[in-house]
């Protein structure tokens, strides 16, 4: 019965991670939701209810801080059904030659280190309840554009390690998905553009975008399939975006 079910969801104080913490709830799960910003987390918290939701606030890319919070789960949420590695980030839109190596470091900090780091200590428990992960991605794993450059090598290492993931869990009954999404209206741009408000606002203007409610429903849909099929990777886009055409540099 999924009463019994839990899922761990990581970045849950806003966008993809709240939305789905709220979809799961919804369908009877209980969720363990992680993230940087006590408020935000403990008001998602209090909205789902204690017998619902568990919230273990720490910063993904302290990996001492997240053995302690997971360490110290109540009985009731202890035993992992599904991992949802959705906490990561984008930062700058600059070309690779300007860019702020702050910046790339902050990415691949939370996007690889802290998803793997996460990912192996969780592992065993998956493996013991033949349960599930679904890594969040990005259409930047496989279409490159000026700009993306560290961003869209973080999540093609996402991609990848799923693809390895699935290999070295072969037998174990362990489900693993990568979704890979393209334009969501969520506060994804404001953290990459250091809180441009306007930028945001010029990019999903008019572009009928995705929606952190559509991710959730995927997310769940994905989770909830019979033990026996495995979705390997999902892309998604708005019908409003497409596959960017090569770019030309041309003399004089």
């Amino acid at each position: 019965m999924t009463a019994s079910r839990t899922a761990l969801i990581t970045g849950a104080t806003s966008g993809f991670g709240a939305a789905t913490a709220r979809r799961f709830v919804a369908a009877g799960w209980r969720v363990i939701i992680t993230g940087r910003r006590a408020e935000r987390l403990q008001a998602l918290a209090d909205e789902l209810g204690a017998a619902h939701a568990h919230a273990a606030c720490f910063d993904v890319r302290d990996a001492t801080a997240m053995q302690a919070a997971l360490g110290a789960l109540p009985a009731d949420f202890a035993g992992i059904d599904l991992l949802v590695n959705n906490a990561g980030l984008a930062q700058g839109t600059l070309p690779a030659q300007r860019a702020s190596l702050t910046d790339w470091q902050t990415m691949i900090d939370t996007n690889v280190t802290a998803l793997v780091t996460l990912t192996r200590h969780v592992l065993p428990a998956l493996i013991e309840r033949r349960g599930a992960i679904i890594n969040i991605s990005s259409t930047a794993a496989n279409y490159p554009y000026t700009g993306g450059n560290v961003y869209g090598g973080t999540k093609a290492f996402v991609s990848q390690f799923s693809l390895g993931l699935r290999s070295d869990l072969h037998g174990t009954g362990v489900r693993v998905t990568t979704l890979e999404p393209g334009m969501a209206e969520t506060e994804f741009t404001l953290v990459r553009t250091h809180g441009d408000q306007a930028a945001s606002d010029a990019l999903y203007g008019g572009a009928h975008p995705m929606t952190a409610q559509d991710i959730a429903d995927t997310i769940y849909w994905i989770a909830t399939l019979p033990p026996h099929l495995n979705i390997n990777r999902l892309e998604m886009m708005p019908v409003s975006q497409s596959f960017a055409g090569f770019q030309i540099a041309r003399e004089g």
